[in-house]
């Protein structure tokens, strides 16, 4: 569902950032002065999020470097986005007073962002999220597309690359994960 205006107004960045509305499930994004709500994920994509959040998390916990979170809203250049899975350099996170996480948004682009492609949503609008967070300074972008069983990743200064099958999938640096789109993809069979 697209809303390219509300009450006749086109809202701005902050503005959009003020509407109540925009947490609900599934979240809103604002895009080039669009407003656009997410797809409802499906099982593949929710059953893909949670493990790979899960193993990202219980790897990078013990290095102390980078934080995992799912649905982190990041609001940086002209664009609030809110992808499924976001890597956080640890020096980036703010932190109240007693050290505790700060309960909000994050105000920059995150490092690593992953997003799981849901069944009737354009694989272009996706990318379009991920080569903008590298435009403003992400690291390393997945597009995880669980119906032709590929993960195409983009970096800075590199080509888009499909990976498949047993192919090991770049991740950031100093991060000591080996993962293969078979891996992932294994994750769907119960049995």
């Amino acid at each position: 569902m697209t809303i390219t205006a509300i009450k006749n107004t086109v809202l701005t960045l902050e503005e959009f950032l003020q509407q109540d509305y925009i947490e609900e499930s599934p979240a809103y994004e604002y895009i080039d002065n669009d407003i656009i709500k997410k797809p409802m994920p499906k099982i593949h994509h929710s059953r893909i999020q949670i493990k790979l959040a899960s193993l990202i998390e219980s790897i990078v916990e013990t290095e102390k470097i980078v934080v995992v979170f799912t649905e982190l809203r990041c609001n940086f250049g002209s664009r609030s986005i809110v992808p499924d899975i976001v890597v956080v350099s640890l020096d980036k996170i703010p932190l109240n007073e007693d050290n505790e996480l700060e309960n909000n948004s994050i105000f920059f682009p995150p490092d690593w962002t992953i997003e799981i492609l849901s069944p009737n949503q354009k694989q272009t609008k996706v990318i379009d999220n991920i080569l903008y967070c590298l435009e403003y300074g992400t690291s390393l972008g997945w597009l995880i597309d669980t119906d032709e069983k590929i993960i195409m990743v983009f970096e800075p200064e590199k080509p888009l690359k499909i990976y498949r099958d047993q192919e090991i999938l770049p991740i950031l640096k100093n991060t000591n994960l080996q993962l293969t789109p078979h891996k992932i993809f294994s994750w769907l069979k119960l049995k």
